[in-house]
């Protein structure tokens, strides 16, 4: 009988145990989760969301390749101030997270391109479409033979169709070679192309359509003509000779030192000066057709 107190105790301090714990589950169908509104979730947000798409034309297919996107924060407060580099994305389509401000970006398709600004807002999600309306450029070089022209024998080079005050064109393309597609943004260019390294160039205006691939063709006037410094005629060719060739209006059109220096030459009339030494000797000679000729200087 004295025992039972303690028993008592006991059965006391378990039923005091299970009331104090209360199972996970029945906490959470107790508790009441209240969502942020959407002013609150704006009010911690410190960047805004910006998609950027490019399209070859307003109702094209979007780019999805070979695109190059360069962005720049405006400085607010500092209107002369050069606007500062964010970065460059290579994606067709880059999701980015810009803190507020005012940007200037610059899509660039080859060397068509866009430039716009833009306005980023805290929590703002926005998608800005570039619509480049470009197009791409095809030259092919053909020589006055009708074949075409050798590889790497031919280079052009692409200008703005309209010219400065002084009569001066901006260079769009330099050093561009026939059979690869340059890209352009629609307009009408200036093409100037050479063959070989001397004066057969021929000019042509071409016009570039939006979403549209251009195929230029060029005809190249001109032939490889090689000098040779001799004796006598069918003699051997006289190393170290200087020589000099200029059109009938006494331009200069090419200088070369060597014993059998080849050079392209347009169609026309020529003289070549030869000189060894103190001595220098005289030819006349004119340019018709395509086929490879060679020029003798005889010593006399």
């Amino acid at each position: 009988m004295r025992k039972m107190p303690h028993l008592l105790a006991r059965m006391l301090a378990a039923m005091s145990i299970a009331l104090a714990v209360v199972p996970a589950s029945a906490q959470q169908q107790n508790t009441t989760v209240v969502p942020r509104s959407a002013s609150e979730a704006k009010a911690t947000a410190t960047t805004g969301d910006v998609t950027l798409i490019a399209l070859l034309t307003d109702d094209g297919q979007r780019i999805d390749q070979g695109l190059v996107w360069r962005i720049f924060q405006e400085q607010p407060g500092a209107a002369e101030a050069k606007p500062k580099a964010i970065g460059n994305w290579r994606e067709a389509s880059p999701q980015i997270k810009l803190p507020p401000g005012n940007y200037i970006v610059n899509a660039a398709f080859g060397r068509a391109n866009l430039t716009r600004k833009i306005k980023v807002e805290i929590g703002a999600a926005v998608q800005e479409r570039f619509v480049l309306n470009a197009g791409g450029l095809r030259v092919n070089a053909l020589l006055s033979t009708g074949e075409p022209a050798p590889e790497r024998a031919v280079s052009y080079e692409v200008f703005s169709g309209e010219t400065d005050q002084a009569g001066n064109r901006s260079k769009i393309v330099g050093s561009g070679r026939p059979g690869l597609i340059v890209r352009l943004n629609a307009g009408i260019y200036h093409l100037v192309s050479t063959y070989g390294d001397a004066n057969a160039v021929v000019r042509a205006d071409v016009t570039v359509e939006p979403g549209k691939l251009t195929e230029a063709m060029i005809t190249h006037p001109g032939a490889k003509v090689t000098f040779k410094l001799v004796t006598r005629a069918g003699g051997e060719a006289q190393a170290d000779t200087q020589w000099n060739i200029v059109n009938a209006q006494g331009d200069l059109i090419k200088e070369s030192v060597g014993a059998l220096p080849t050079h392209v030459l347009g169609f026309g009339a020529y003289i070549v000066n030869a000189r060894q030494g103190d001595r220098t000797f005289r030819r006349s000679f004119n340019i018709q057709g395509g086929e490879p000729v060679q020029i003798e200087v005889v010593m006399q």
